[in-house]
């Protein structure tokens, strides 16, 4: 027989959760509202107040580190990771998008904890913003959709 595994709501599971969000402050216009969506779906979702941990840091470059801090203290169950990265006239987007991903998926596979990427990498202005609330949908909303997804299905794993 397959055994087939996916997320579940679980309300048990949920009222525990300790959820971290990093949030770049560099483009704060965009980022806050990344953090508005992820908070009203965690909220939605019934996670404590309590159980969520905001942390701000001054860009997305920095976002790695925090996320590490926080897998090393296992201060968390799952980190969201939230920024916007606009390209610009130089190559310094391409660098600052590889280090970020780069440097949290290192953290999530190297300690095991659900690290959902919800950093924006975008040509344009106007293309985060429709990733924000716009025509493309909100994806703080869906990071945290998915953070608590993963905890589900990272949960059904340690049971077996």
């Amino acid at each position: 027989m397959i055994k087939i595994l996916r997320a579940q709501v679980n309300p048990e599971l949920i009222k525990q959760a300790q959820i971290a969000i990093v949030v770049a402050e560099f483009n704060l216009e965009i980022t806050q509202q990344l953090l508005d969506g992820a908070l009203v779906s965690l909220a939605q979702a019934e996670v404590p107040d309590a159980h969520i941990q905001v942390i701000w840091v001054p860009g997305a470059v920095e976002i790695p580190l925090v996320v590490k801090l926080l897998a090393e203290q296992q201060l968390a169950h799952a980190i969201i990771a939230l920024g916007a990265v606009i390209r610009g006239d130089t190559s310094h987007y391409d660098y600052v998008c590889n280090q970020v991903s780069e440097g949290c998926q290192h953290v999530m596979l190297d300690k095991n904890i659900p690290v959902i990427f919800g950093v924006l990498t975008t040509e344009n202005e106007a293309q985060a913003f429709a990733r924000v609330g716009g025509e493309h949908g909100h994806k703080g909303s869906e990071a945290a959709i998915a953070a608590l997804a993963m905890l589900s299905i990272v949960s059904q794993l340690e049971a077996q």
